[in-house]
């Protein structure tokens, strides 16, 4: 499994929000194209890559009259930091205190408290200069490890298992094109989580909000009366929202307004903020402010901003919840490793909320993997394999009938 993940890790597959195509970088395709060959090399014959860059593979089960189970992940890594050039520091028995990264960076006790748990593990983590890719190849390498245990143990009674691997899943497209009804799964578990035990069927509603701002340019010397600075404008725009709602402020069930990208100058300014939120009123409570700030300061300067919101994904829970057989499915499985489940509000989204509302209910399951998006990035390979042995139990009592 180890071995797998470091091979994943090797191909920059970072996905990219301002190309429309799919995939949105040519490394995605790649990648693929290994995944696919892995899982031929399993006797995995089906396995194969869409015109999109999806792959899918079935494991025919031994049992065809239990649910057939779907497990899910994605190939691409986020827009952060570079994913290019990873460069992996395996630590083979971590034995607390510092991990030091480079000359420049280190993971402290201090700063990351959740060191402590992972005492006595086996880690990787990044060279401080890039991410490493966790998010989501340590889902797919557990994947992977699953699909070739079933494949090689088919006196065991299981049912079909159907693999799904998207693209794009970062820049919020990773279910766009996933054929779900080919898929032809009951039910389906993302891996894609982080701490061991989490297990989560509540995630952020998600929208995107694109303004452009255009001042008024003048030269400095004859302003007067008449220059509107697009630079301050937006700054001013940006004071108008709650602070205390910012990412940095808020947890647990805690929305937030985050300023994820500006640029421009005193003449034109454009804005990116993401909203999040998990409940619906105060989702939309969001989107009123920043439209009604729009409005103020049009009003103020004269209809100079453009505001585009735009909803990507929404709470998969109203989904799930008729679905709560599959969750006390793998809380059993989790517990039956002696873990104690954690479920928890995704602070985040994942393909399984689109796809819920697809008609797939789509939970997440744990990986082994902290500090997602950065060079900070590390994951437990011994929590992998809890996670590989969590599926495992999940696909057995499925074919079993038990809960």
């Amino acid at each position: 499994m180890l071995e797998k993940f470091l091979k994943y890790v090797s191909y920059d597959t970072q996905s990219d929000d301002k190309n429309e195509s799919c995939p949105s970088t040519p490394g995605q395709l790649d990648l693929a194209k290994v995944l696919v060959d892995d899982l031929k090399e399993m006797g995995i014959d089906n396995a194969h890559m869409d015109e999109h860059g999806y792959v899918y593979a079935i494991i025919e089960g031994t049992n065809k009259d239990a649910p057939t189970i779907g497990l899910i992940s994605h190939m691409d890594t986020a827009l952060e930091i570079t994913g290019k050039d990873v460069n992996p520091q395996v630590v083979e028995k971590y034995e607390g205190g510092d991990i030091v990264l480079n000359d420049k960076y280190k993971l402290t006790e201090e700063e990351f408290p959740f060191l402590k748990d992972l005492v006595g593990h086996k880690l990787v983590t990044t060279d401080g200069t890039t991410l490493l890719g966790a998010d989501d190849k340590a889902g797919i390498a557990i994947i992977m490890t699953v699909a070739k245990y079933f494949m090689e143990n088919r006196d065991q009674k299981f049912g079909d298992i159907k693999i799904g691997i998207t693209p794009d899943e970062e820049i919020g497209r990773g279910a766009d094109l996933f054929d779900v009804e080919r898929f032809g799964a009951d039910f389906a578990y993302t891996i894609d989580g982080g701490p061991v035990g989490e297990l989560e069927y509540e995630n952020f509603n998600a929208a995107s909000v694109d303004i452009h701002i255009e001042g008024k340019s003048v030269h400095p010397g004859s302003a007067k009366n008449v220059l509107v600075n697009a630079l301050l404008v937006a700054l001013e725009l940006n004071q108008m929202l709650p602070v205390n709602e910012r990412p940095e402020y808020t947890e647990g069930y805690e929305g937030f307004y985050m300023l994820d990208e500006i640029q421009g100058t005193s003449a034109e300014v454009d804005m990116a903020y993401i909203i999040r939120d998990f409940f619906t009123d105060t989702f939309n409570q969001k989107k009123e402010m920043l439209e009604k700030s729009v409005d103020f300061l049009n009003e103020k300067y004269g209809n100079i901003i453009d505001i585009k919101i735009e909803d990507s994904y929404y709470n998969m829970r109203e989904k799930v919840e008729p679905h709560m057989e599959i969750i006390d499915l793998a809380k059993d499985a989790i517990e039956k490793e002696g873990i104690t489940p954690i479920v928890k509000p995704i602070r985040g989204g994942t393909d399984g909320a689109r796809l819920s509302y697809m008609g797939l209910p789509t939970p997440n399951l744990f990986t082994g993997g902290y500090n997602y998006h950065g060079r900070y990035e590390i994951v437990s390979v011994d929590i992998m394999e809890k996670s590989v042995n969590v599926i495992k139990n999940i696909i057995l009592a499925n074919a079993k009938g038990d809960k």
